[in-house]
Protein backbone atom coordinates (compact mmCIF):
# COMPACT_ATOMS: atom_id res chain seq x y z
CA UNK A 1 0.00 0.00 0.00
CA UNK A 2 1.47 3.06 -1.06
CA UNK A 3 2.82 5.35 2.42
CA UNK A 4 1.45 8.98 2.06
CA UNK A 5 4.09 10.16 4.41
CA UNK A 6 6.87 9.38 2.14
CA UNK A 7 4.72 11.25 -0.66
CA UNK A 8 4.22 13.96 2.08
CA UNK A 9 8.19 14.13 2.70
CA UNK A 10 9.29 14.73 -0.75
CA UNK A 11 6.48 17.45 -1.39
CA UNK A 12 8.18 19.02 1.51
CA UNK A 13 11.92 18.70 0.08
CA UNK A 14 13.31 15.56 1.23
CA UNK A 15 14.98 13.16 -1.10
CA UNK A 16 13.82 9.75 -0.91
CA UNK A 17 16.02 8.50 -4.41
CA UNK A 18 13.42 5.07 -3.58
CA UNK A 19 10.41 5.42 -2.34
CA UNK A 20 8.83 2.03 -2.80
CA UNK A 21 11.43 0.25 -0.51
CA UNK A 22 11.69 3.06 2.51
CA UNK A 23 8.86 2.81 5.39
CA UNK A 24 7.71 5.66 7.49
CA UNK A 25 5.63 4.45 10.60
CA UNK A 26 2.26 5.78 11.27
CA UNK A 27 3.35 7.50 14.47
CA UNK A 28 6.28 9.52 13.00
CA UNK A 29 5.55 13.55 13.23
CA UNK A 30 6.54 14.88 9.97
CA UNK A 31 7.21 18.46 11.00
CA UNK A 32 10.12 16.71 13.12
CA UNK A 33 11.51 15.74 9.68
CA UNK A 34 13.45 18.72 7.78
CA UNK A 35 12.64 19.37 4.57
CA UNK A 36 16.07 20.93 3.78
CA UNK A 37 19.07 18.66 2.60
CA UNK A 38 17.57 15.73 3.62
CA UNK A 39 18.42 11.98 1.82
CA UNK A 40 16.42 8.79 3.04
CA UNK A 41 18.21 6.38 1.62
CA UNK A 42 17.10 2.52 0.02
CA UNK A 43 15.67 0.72 2.52
CA UNK A 44 15.04 2.66 5.39
CA UNK A 45 12.82 2.59 8.47
CA UNK A 46 11.61 5.46 10.39
CA UNK A 47 9.74 4.42 13.37
CA UNK A 48 8.46 6.51 16.55
CA UNK A 49 6.78 9.92 17.45
CA UNK A 50 10.08 11.36 18.89
CA UNK A 51 12.18 10.39 15.88
CA UNK A 52 13.90 13.94 14.52
CA UNK A 53 16.10 14.78 11.31
CA UNK A 54 17.73 17.92 10.84
CA UNK A 55 18.76 19.80 7.95
CA UNK A 56 21.55 17.86 5.55
CA UNK A 57 21.20 14.38 6.94
CA UNK A 58 21.98 11.29 5.24
CA UNK A 59 20.30 8.07 6.09
CA UNK A 60 21.44 4.77 4.71
CA UNK A 61 23.79 5.65 2.09
CA UNK A 62 25.82 2.16 2.62
CA UNK A 63 23.15 -0.12 4.14
CA UNK A 64 19.59 0.37 5.23
CA UNK A 65 18.92 2.08 8.54
CA UNK A 66 16.33 1.59 10.94
CA UNK A 67 15.67 4.73 13.01
CA UNK A 68 13.95 4.03 16.13
CA UNK A 69 12.66 7.19 18.25
CA UNK A 70 16.52 8.52 17.34
CA UNK A 71 17.48 12.38 17.05
CA UNK A 72 19.22 13.41 14.30
CA UNK A 73 21.27 16.38 14.18
CA UNK A 74 22.21 18.81 11.37
CA UNK A 75 24.81 17.19 8.84
CA UNK A 76 24.83 14.21 10.40
CA UNK A 77 25.69 10.82 8.36
CA UNK A 78 23.93 7.84 9.40
CA UNK A 79 25.35 5.21 6.85
CA UNK A 80 23.81 1.76 8.14
CA UNK A 81 22.47 -0.20 10.75
CA UNK A 82 20.07 -0.05 13.85
CA UNK A 83 19.75 3.63 16.22
CA UNK A 84 17.32 3.41 18.72
CA UNK A 85 16.16 6.28 21.13
CA UNK A 86 19.74 8.02 20.50
CA UNK A 87 20.87 11.53 20.20
CA UNK A 88 23.15 13.04 17.38
CA UNK A 89 24.48 16.54 18.26
CA UNK A 90 25.16 17.03 14.34
CA UNK A 91 28.07 16.52 12.18
CA UNK A 92 28.57 12.91 13.07
CA UNK A 93 29.40 10.81 11.00
CA UNK A 94 28.50 6.50 11.76
CA UNK A 95 29.63 3.84 9.89
CA UNK A 96 27.16 0.73 8.59
CA UNK A 97 26.52 -2.68 11.23
CA UNK A 98 25.88 0.08 13.67
CA UNK A 99 24.13 -0.98 16.82
CA UNK A 100 23.21 2.31 19.00
CA UNK A 101 20.70 1.62 22.06
CA UNK A 102 19.55 4.00 24.23
CA UNK A 103 20.86 6.44 26.67
CA UNK A 104 23.39 7.22 23.59
CA UNK A 105 24.55 11.05 23.03
CA UNK A 106 26.88 11.41 20.45
CA UNK A 107 27.79 15.45 21.06
CA UNK A 108 28.77 17.53 18.00
CA UNK A 109 31.52 15.51 15.44
CA UNK A 110 32.27 12.44 17.34
CA UNK A 111 31.86 10.03 14.87
CA UNK A 112 31.92 5.78 14.70
CA UNK A 113 33.55 3.84 11.80
CA UNK A 114 31.78 0.19 10.83
CA UNK A 115 30.53 -2.11 13.15
CA UNK A 116 30.00 -0.32 16.27
CA UNK A 117 27.97 -1.04 19.54
CA UNK A 118 27.14 1.91 21.77
CA UNK A 119 24.28 1.38 25.14
CA UNK A 120 24.34 4.32 27.29
CA UNK A 121 27.21 6.16 25.85
CA UNK A 122 27.63 9.50 25.72
CA UNK A 123 30.89 10.96 23.64
CA UNK A 124 31.95 14.82 23.90
CA UNK A 125 32.86 16.53 20.32
CA UNK A 126 35.64 15.12 18.37
CA UNK A 127 36.04 11.53 20.34
CA UNK A 128 36.33 9.05 17.38
CA UNK A 129 35.59 5.12 17.78
CA UNK A 130 37.36 2.54 14.67
CA UNK A 131 35.62 -0.76 13.75
CA UNK A 132 34.58 -3.40 15.38
CA UNK A 133 34.09 -2.29 18.81
CA UNK A 134 31.93 -2.29 21.52
CA UNK A 135 31.76 0.57 23.83
CA UNK A 136 28.68 0.38 26.42
CA UNK A 137 28.29 1.96 29.67
CA UNK A 138 31.09 4.81 29.16
CA UNK A 139 31.92 8.34 28.76
CA UNK A 140 34.72 9.84 26.92
CA UNK A 141 36.15 13.26 26.40
CA UNK A 142 39.47 14.87 25.38
CA UNK A 143 40.69 16.48 22.44
CA UNK A 144 40.23 20.18 21.16
CA UNK A 145 39.52 19.74 17.50
CA UNK A 146 38.50 17.32 14.51
CA UNK A 147 42.39 17.06 14.15
CA UNK A 148 43.04 16.67 17.67
CA UNK A 149 40.70 14.48 18.97
CA UNK A 150 40.00 11.37 21.40
CA UNK A 151 39.98 8.00 19.89
CA UNK A 152 39.69 4.42 20.43
CA UNK A 153 41.19 1.78 18.03
CA UNK A 154 39.49 -1.03 16.52
CA UNK A 155 38.39 -3.93 18.12
CA UNK A 156 38.10 -2.32 21.41
CA UNK A 157 35.67 -3.66 24.39
CA UNK A 158 34.21 -2.30 27.30
CA UNK A 159 33.98 -5.37 29.28
CA UNK A 160 30.36 -4.02 31.50
CA UNK A 161 29.32 -7.53 32.77
CA UNK A 162 30.70 -9.20 35.88
CA UNK A 163 30.56 -12.72 36.99
CA UNK A 164 28.54 -11.57 39.74
CA UNK A 165 25.95 -10.69 37.05
CA UNK A 166 25.69 -6.70 37.96
CA UNK A 167 26.69 -3.93 35.39
CA UNK A 168 28.24 -1.31 38.15
CA UNK A 169 30.48 -1.27 35.27
CA UNK A 170 30.21 2.17 34.00
CA UNK A 171 33.71 3.89 32.91
CA UNK A 172 34.65 7.55 32.90
CA UNK A 173 37.37 8.40 30.09
CA UNK A 174 38.16 11.98 30.99
CA UNK A 175 35.61 14.10 33.27
CA UNK A 176 33.02 16.40 32.33
CA UNK A 177 34.24 19.42 34.50
CA UNK A 178 36.75 19.84 32.04
CA UNK A 179 35.96 17.85 29.16
CA UNK A 180 32.91 20.17 28.52
CA UNK A 181 35.29 23.09 27.66
CA UNK A 182 36.94 21.76 24.59
CA UNK A 183 40.81 22.15 26.21
CA UNK A 184 42.15 18.95 27.12
CA UNK A 185 44.61 16.70 25.71
CA UNK A 186 43.06 13.74 23.52
CA UNK A 187 42.79 10.47 25.06
CA UNK A 188 43.83 6.66 23.04
CA UNK A 189 42.86 3.43 23.75
CA UNK A 190 45.00 0.95 21.73
CA UNK A 191 43.24 -1.39 19.17
CA UNK A 192 42.76 -4.97 20.07
CA UNK A 193 42.53 -3.99 23.36
CA UNK A 194 39.53 -3.31 26.36
CA UNK A 195 39.03 -2.06 29.50
CA UNK A 196 37.40 -3.98 32.21
CA UNK A 197 35.11 -1.26 34.03
CA UNK A 198 34.16 0.53 36.34
CA UNK A 199 37.60 2.77 35.44
CA UNK A 200 38.20 5.85 35.02
CA UNK A 201 41.52 7.26 33.42
CA UNK A 202 43.01 10.78 32.76
CA UNK A 203 43.05 12.78 30.33
CA UNK A 204 46.10 12.29 27.56
CA UNK A 205 46.44 8.99 28.77
CA UNK A 206 47.33 6.17 26.00
CA UNK A 207 46.86 2.67 26.37
CA UNK A 208 49.38 0.23 24.07
CA UNK A 209 47.52 -1.87 21.53
CA UNK A 210 46.55 -5.21 22.75
CA UNK A 211 45.95 -4.08 26.51
CA UNK A 212 43.37 -5.23 28.61
CA UNK A 213 43.42 -2.04 31.62
CA UNK A 214 42.15 -3.11 34.94
CA UNK A 215 42.87 -0.19 37.08
CA UNK A 216 42.15 3.45 37.16
CA UNK A 217 44.05 5.71 35.93
CA UNK A 218 43.74 9.28 37.37
CA UNK A 219 47.15 10.99 36.00
CA UNK A 220 47.28 12.50 32.84
CA UNK A 221 49.77 12.01 29.99
CA UNK A 222 50.22 8.61 31.11
CA UNK A 223 51.57 5.09 28.89
CA UNK A 224 49.59 2.43 30.10
CA UNK A 225 50.43 -1.09 29.15
CA UNK A 226 48.01 -4.19 30.79
CA UNK A 227 50.33 -7.67 30.69
CA UNK A 228 48.19 -10.87 29.88
CA UNK A 229 47.74 -13.60 32.62
CA UNK A 230 50.10 -15.95 33.40
CA UNK A 231 48.24 -19.53 33.09
CA UNK A 232 46.68 -20.30 36.42
CA UNK A 233 43.29 -21.76 38.64
CA UNK A 234 42.29 -20.51 41.21
CA UNK A 235 39.63 -20.89 43.80
CA UNK A 236 36.29 -18.69 43.41
CA UNK A 237 34.09 -17.74 46.09
CA UNK A 238 30.98 -17.59 44.01
CA UNK A 239 29.12 -13.85 44.96
CA UNK A 240 31.92 -12.36 46.79
CA UNK A 241 33.21 -9.20 45.48
CA UNK A 242 36.50 -7.99 45.94
CA UNK A 243 37.99 -4.20 44.96
CA UNK A 244 34.67 -3.05 46.65
CA UNK A 245 36.01 0.27 47.22
CA UNK A 246 36.98 1.09 44.10
CA UNK A 247 33.46 -0.23 42.50
CA UNK A 248 31.49 2.22 44.85
CA UNK A 249 33.84 5.00 44.57
CA UNK A 250 34.04 5.16 40.59
CA UNK A 251 30.53 4.37 40.25
CA UNK A 252 29.80 7.68 42.70
CA UNK A 253 32.31 9.76 40.84
CA UNK A 254 30.39 8.87 37.30
CA UNK A 255 27.05 9.62 38.84
CA UNK A 256 28.15 13.12 39.70
CA UNK A 257 29.78 13.74 36.72
CA UNK A 258 26.56 13.08 35.01
CA UNK A 259 24.71 14.95 37.40
CA UNK A 260 26.97 18.45 36.78
CA UNK A 261 26.70 17.69 32.97
CA UNK A 262 23.10 17.73 33.58
CA UNK A 263 23.46 21.41 34.98
CA UNK A 264 25.72 21.92 31.76
CA UNK A 265 22.73 21.06 29.62
CA UNK A 266 20.30 22.78 31.78
CA UNK A 267 22.46 26.28 31.76
CA UNK A 268 24.85 26.47 28.85
CA UNK A 269 23.05 24.51 26.29
CA UNK A 270 19.77 26.16 26.07
CA UNK A 271 21.78 29.31 24.86
CA UNK A 272 22.65 28.16 21.51
CA UNK A 273 18.82 26.91 20.77
CA UNK A 274 17.62 28.79 17.75
CA UNK A 275 14.41 27.24 15.89
CA UNK A 276 11.92 24.59 16.23
CA UNK A 277 14.66 21.67 15.67
CA UNK A 278 17.32 22.50 17.67
CA UNK A 279 15.69 22.79 20.81
CA UNK A 280 13.58 19.39 20.25
CA UNK A 281 17.57 18.07 19.71
CA UNK A 282 18.17 19.99 23.46
CA UNK A 283 15.09 17.70 25.07
CA UNK A 284 16.50 14.67 23.32
CA UNK A 285 19.54 15.14 25.34
CA UNK A 286 18.43 16.18 28.39
CA UNK A 287 16.39 13.24 28.79
CA UNK A 288 18.93 10.94 27.24
CA UNK A 289 21.36 12.22 29.93
CA UNK A 290 18.46 11.46 32.23
CA UNK A 291 17.94 7.92 31.53
CA UNK A 292 22.17 7.44 32.05
CA UNK A 293 21.57 8.80 35.20
CA UNK A 294 18.51 6.55 36.42
CA UNK A 295 20.69 3.50 34.33
CA UNK A 296 23.59 4.47 36.47
CA UNK A 297 21.52 4.66 39.92
CA UNK A 298 19.64 1.59 39.08
CA UNK A 299 23.04 -0.47 38.60
CA UNK A 300 23.95 0.88 41.91
CA UNK A 301 21.38 -0.10 43.74
CA UNK A 302 21.29 -3.65 42.09
CA UNK A 303 24.94 -3.81 43.47
CA UNK A 304 24.08 -2.69 46.78
CA UNK A 305 21.71 -5.60 46.85
CA UNK A 306 24.16 -8.25 45.80
CA UNK A 307 27.02 -6.52 47.71
CA UNK A 308 24.38 -7.78 51.15
CA UNK A 309 24.50 -11.67 49.89
CA UNK A 310 28.44 -10.83 49.84
CA UNK A 311 28.98 -10.25 53.29
CA UNK A 312 26.86 -12.77 54.25
CA UNK A 313 28.97 -15.60 52.29
CA UNK A 314 31.98 -13.91 53.72
CA UNK A 315 30.75 -14.22 57.17
CA UNK A 316 29.54 -17.41 56.80
CA UNK A 317 33.42 -18.42 56.58
CA UNK A 318 34.55 -16.95 59.59
CA UNK A 319 34.13 -16.16 63.10
CA UNK A 320 35.69 -12.37 63.08
CA UNK A 321 33.12 -10.04 61.43
CA UNK A 322 35.87 -7.25 61.23
CA UNK A 323 38.01 -8.69 58.84
CA UNK A 324 39.16 -6.23 56.00
CA UNK A 325 36.87 -7.61 53.84
CA UNK A 326 33.94 -7.66 55.93
CA UNK A 327 34.49 -3.88 56.95
CA UNK A 328 34.97 -2.65 53.25
CA UNK A 329 31.61 -4.43 52.95
CA UNK A 330 30.06 -2.46 55.68
CA UNK A 331 31.53 0.75 55.01
CA UNK A 332 30.16 0.35 51.24
CA UNK A 333 26.58 -0.54 52.23
CA UNK A 334 26.65 2.22 54.48
CA UNK A 335 27.22 4.88 51.86
CA UNK A 336 25.16 2.95 49.32
CA UNK A 337 22.01 3.21 51.77
CA UNK A 338 22.14 7.38 51.39
CA UNK A 339 23.42 7.50 47.74
CA UNK A 340 20.24 7.10 45.98
CA UNK A 341 18.59 9.83 48.20
CA UNK A 342 21.38 12.27 47.03
CA UNK A 343 21.93 11.78 43.87
CA UNK A 344 17.97 11.99 43.06
CA UNK A 345 18.09 15.62 45.67
CA UNK A 346 21.06 16.73 43.84
CA UNK A 347 19.94 16.08 40.11
CA UNK A 348 16.32 17.84 41.14
CA UNK A 349 18.53 20.76 42.12
CA UNK A 350 19.08 24.08 39.64
CA UNK A 351 22.64 23.75 40.15
CA UNK A 352 23.23 27.38 39.03
CA UNK A 353 25.96 28.71 41.56
CA UNK A 354 27.44 32.35 41.79
CA UNK A 355 30.22 30.91 39.76
CA UNK A 356 28.25 29.17 37.44
CA UNK A 357 25.94 32.35 37.32
CA UNK A 358 28.95 34.26 35.76
CA UNK A 359 30.11 31.47 33.15
CA UNK A 360 26.68 31.25 31.64
CA UNK A 361 26.78 35.18 31.69
CA UNK A 362 30.20 35.29 30.03
CA UNK A 363 28.96 32.44 27.23
CA UNK A 364 25.78 35.06 26.83
CA UNK A 365 28.09 37.94 26.16
CA UNK A 366 30.04 35.75 23.51
CA UNK A 367 27.30 34.49 21.18
CA UNK A 368 26.43 35.68 18.22
CA UNK A 369 24.84 32.72 16.19
CA UNK A 370 23.25 30.62 18.57
CA UNK A 371 24.11 27.74 16.09
CA UNK A 372 28.06 27.55 16.65
CA UNK A 373 28.24 25.98 20.11
CA UNK A 374 31.39 24.36 19.02
CA UNK A 375 33.38 27.51 18.11
CA UNK A 376 31.58 29.61 21.02
CA UNK A 377 33.07 27.08 23.56
CA UNK A 378 36.73 26.48 21.66
CA UNK A 379 37.40 29.95 22.01
CA UNK A 380 36.56 30.96 25.43
CA UNK A 381 38.37 32.88 27.61
CA UNK A 382 41.08 30.57 30.04
CA UNK A 383 39.82 32.42 32.84
CA UNK A 384 35.99 32.39 31.87
CA UNK A 385 36.38 28.14 31.01
CA UNK A 386 38.25 27.75 34.32
CA UNK A 387 35.41 29.05 36.23
CA UNK A 388 32.87 26.93 33.98
CA UNK A 389 35.07 24.05 34.78
CA UNK A 390 35.58 25.13 38.53
CA UNK A 391 31.65 25.72 38.90
CA UNK A 392 30.60 21.76 37.22
CA UNK A 393 33.60 20.14 39.74
CA UNK A 394 31.34 21.96 42.42
CA UNK A 395 28.57 20.08 41.33
CA UNK A 396 30.40 16.98 41.42
CA UNK A 397 32.31 17.43 44.72
CA UNK A 398 29.47 18.23 46.87
CA UNK A 399 27.95 14.95 46.03
CA UNK A 400 31.64 13.04 46.48
CA UNK A 401 31.72 14.60 49.54
CA UNK A 402 28.28 13.87 51.45
CA UNK A 403 28.70 10.51 50.42
CA UNK A 404 31.88 10.01 51.86
CA UNK A 405 34.33 8.72 49.23
CA UNK A 406 37.88 9.20 49.08
CA UNK A 407 38.43 12.86 47.62
CA UNK A 408 40.58 13.05 44.48
CA UNK A 409 43.58 14.70 44.36
CA UNK A 410 43.49 18.40 42.41
CA UNK A 411 41.63 20.71 41.66
CA UNK A 412 40.61 22.27 38.52
CA UNK A 413 43.86 24.38 37.40
CA UNK A 414 45.96 22.17 39.95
Amino acid sequence: MKNKKIDLLRQKGVNIPNPESVYIDKNVNLDRISGQGVTIYAGCKIIGERSLIMANARIGYEAPVTLENTLVGENTQLNGGFFQDAVFAGNNIFGSGAHVRKGTILEEEANAAHTVGLKQTILFPFVTLGSLINFCDCFMAGGTSRKDHSEVGSSFIHFNYTPNQDKATASMMGNVHQGVMLKQRPIFLGGQGGIVGPLRMGYGCITAAGSIVRKNELKNDRIILGGGFKEASLPRREGVYSQVDMIVNNNIAYIAGLISLNAWYNHVRPLFVHDYFSEELLLGMQKNLADCIDERIKRLKNFYEKLIISKKILLTGTKNNKTASICLHDTALEMLKKAEDIFYKERSLDQISRRGESFVKAIELGIKDKGLYIPIIQNLDPQVAMEGSRWLYGIEEKIITALGICKRKGKPGD
